[in-house]
């Protein structure tokens, strides 16, 4: 599985187009020998610079060639942004990745940029490169959910964010011709984050009695998205 995010240059600088470029190089490396069977040029010179020297046995190179993947899975969660200028390029908050806050975008409670465009770009950016089937395997909104007595969760934020995202994905299935062979969100049922190591960032449809300070009775509670996904899963799509 690829994280993905394309990366936008700060501005229309050259420097900092070639910054983006640089900044998707690092994604793409590694998913570019599994896709085309030969490690890139790109790829070579950045190991020849950084002192690295493959080990090679008799056979390698053929079982790279003939072993390539059939479909390219994918996580998405934000877009990046990259600028030329070391004084600029500070990783910001809460993103996995080093990137520039991108002034355009609204951000989660955890600073992590909102862009759902970004996926039909994303989307349409990995084809172009490979010509393979897509799969979005990761996708999804990690908040902090506060439920009533009942335990309930009136989660109208990630309906509107999963919505937003589901959209870009189907334009770019319907209107770009982007080959996509399915979606899963993260997660279905609220977990420790592996990104804050919290419980109160929640991505589930489903709220889990449990806190930070390891309280709670584990209560399983359908949140309003749990039944609003239901949907849009039964229509394929179609109700959003």
């Amino acid at each position: 599985m690829l994280a993905a995010g394309q990366a936008y240059p700060y501005s229309c600088r050259p420097e900092d187009v070639w910054a983006g470029i640089e900044m998707d190089r690092k994604s793409y490396l590694f998913i570019d020998v599994q896709s085309y069977g030969c490690y890139p040029a790109y790829g070579l010179k950045m190991m020849e610079r950084e002192g690295v020297k493959l080990k090679m046995e008799e056979g390698d190179l053929e079982l790279l060639r003939d072993n390539t993947v059939d479909f390219i899975s994918f996580s998405y969660y934000n877009s990046m942004c990259a600028s030329a200028d070391p004084d600029l390029n500070a990783k910001i908050k809460g993103n996995i990745f080093d990137s520039l806050e991108n002034p355009y975008l609204p951000s989660s409670e955890w600073g992590w940029q909102i862009d759902p465009l970004g996926l039909r770009i994303t989307l349409n950016v990995l084809y172009d490169r490979y010509r393979k089937p897509l799969f979005v395997s990761e996708n999804g909104l990690g908040a902090i959910d506060v439920p009533d007595k009942n335990g309930y969760v009136e989660d109208n934020y990630r309906i509107d964010y999963m919505r937003a995202h589901i959209r870009e994905m189907k334009k770019a299935v319907e209107e770009d011709g982007v080959d996509l062979m399915g979606y899963t969100s993260w997660g279905c049922i609220d977990l420790v984050s592996a990104s804050s190591g919290e419980m109160r960032k929640r991505y589930g449809f489903i709220y889990v009695d449990k806190q930070d300070d390891g309280s709670g009775t584990l209560k399983r509670t359908p949140k309003k998205s749990f039944y609003w996904y239901q949907k849009v899963i039964e229509s394929n799509g179609e109700i959003l």
